[in-house]
């Protein structure tokens, strides 16, 4: 009895040795140990969050100057502002030939005068026309009275005379009436030949206002104060382009298409800085968080600035649709005179202090069926926890539900062991490192 009794009692050990060597980690696979495995030790420690991204430089305003859209040919360039030139509003900034406007303008100033004279000469034909019908109409008139006149007579007549008298007075009412149709034909006529005449005056009067508006966009004005930046000529190479082509820009001379765009202005005062993140980066940042600023086109300086807006989720990577891009704009805490549009940035938000954060090396978290897990000790081998990363920072993972002092494995010790692939790999989103594959 007292052996079977010192048996369960040492079984009762074992039992709660077990138990306490497992705890902070939930087994659901024990793996064989290997001594050649890297591990870390979960600690607390105070951290600051980062946010790592790139960016570009843009403005929130600018104007781009085309050459106007007018039929009839290519335009030339007369007058061009020098890129990088400092305008105002209202100050010319690009001119094109306005010949052939001119042109346009004195021959429709010469059909307009010739149309209008068309008119004068409408208007005094239809008034001798009038006059001359009212005359006829008058005379016609009285030759039908006189002929009634005569009619009245036939009973004091001979037959023969009393028979002429009516077929008198029958032609001189055909003779009325075939003047009065000729008069209503002369009146529509004559209205008709007015409105011909009209009718140029007023396409003659419309081809010289857009004669004299396209003249007037020939000269084209900056709309807002601001620097030029003058755009390459894609049509110096008939409309081939090809990667890694370097374009000339527009110039003095060059023929244009109507349309073609030539050039911008970009107002300075109004600098930004466009990026995006990651979505397991989106919860480290909030509005009005400072942040540290590095230009690819200025090195050795820096710029500090803070977050304005943070959008909702604009695009999903290519190789994997489930991860979201957030769009980021930072606006800059000074503007300098050597900043442009287009220049690349490295940024640096700086994100919520942590005290006494639990955290490990960010490459000790792996993904299995979309879920975030962790290798921890067991013995002399490991087994799998799952874990929820609160952030992600400078290479460091914060956790929860993980008890400091818990040693966990850099890399994935299955595939160590050459068991092959089991589903599991290391965090694939930035700031993981690679997960021990």
């Amino acid at each position: 009895m007292r052996r079977k009794a010192q048996v369960q009692t040492t079984a009762l050990w074992l039992l709660l040795l077990t138990v306490g060597s497992s705890t902070g980690c939930r087994q659901t696979t024990v793996l064989a140990g290997d001594s050649n495995i890297p591990t870390a030790v979960v600690k607390e420690a105070d951290l600051q969050l980062l946010v790592r991204t790139t960016g570009t430089l843009k403005t929130e305003q600018t104007r781009a100057l085309t050459a106007p859209p007018i039929a009839g040919g290519t335009l030339q360039i007369i007058e061009l502002a020098r890129a990088g030139e400092q305008v105002h509003a209202g100050d010319a900034v690009l001119a094109f030939d306005p010949s052939q406007q001119e042109y346009s303008l004195g021959q429709s100033r010469s059909d307009l005068l010739q149309a209008e004279q068309e008119i004068t000469k409408a208007h005094a034909d239809a008034a001798v026309q009038a006059a001359e019908d009212k005359t006829a109409l008058l005379k016609a008139k009285y030759t039908v009275r006189s002929a009634e006149l005569d009619v009245t007579k036939n009973e004091l007549l001979s037959t023969i005379d009393a028979q002429k008298n009516v077929v008198a007075l029958d032609e001189a009412k055909r003779a009325l009436a075939q003047l009065e149709q000729d008069i209503r034909s002369h009146t529509a006529s004559n209205e008709a030949a007015l409105a011909i005449s009209q009718e140029k005056r007023h396409k003659a009067q419309l081809a010289m206002d857009q004669a004299e508006q396209n003249i007037k966009s020939m000269r084209i004005t900056s709309p807002i104060d601001g620097i030029v930046v003058v755009h390459g000529n894609q049509e110096s190479t008939g409309g081939f382009f090809l990667d890694g082509m370097t374009l000339p820009d527009y110039q003095v001379g060059d023929q244009v298409n109507p349309g073609s765009s030539i050039a911008e202005v970009i107002d300075l005062s109004k600098l930004e800085i466009s990026a995006q993140v990651d979505e397991t980066d989106r919860m480290n940042i909030k509005i009005g968080q400072a942040v540290e600023i590095t230009l690819d086109a200025l090195p050795g300086e820096s710029f500090a600035g803070k977050v304005r807006t943070v959008g909702g989720a604009t695009s999903r990577e290519f190789w994997d649709n489930t991860k979201h891009k957030f769009d980021v704009v930072v606006e800059l805490d000074r503007l300098e005179p050597q900043l442009r549009p287009g220049f690349a940035a490295q940024l640096k938000i700086l994100g919520e202090r942590l005290s006494h954060a639990v955290s490990i090396p960010a490459e000790a978290v792996f993904t299995r069926d979309d879920k975030k897990i962790v290798y921890c000790r067991r013995g002399s081998g490991f087994e799998t926890r799952e874990v929820k990363v609160r952030a992600l920072s400078e290479g460091r993972a914060i956790l929860e539900g993980v008890p400091l002092g818990t040693v966990v494995a850099l890399v994935n010790p299955e595939k160590n062991k050459g068991r092959g692939n089991t589903g599991e790999s290391g965090a694939a989103t930035p700031g993981v490192g690679p997960g021990g594959d």
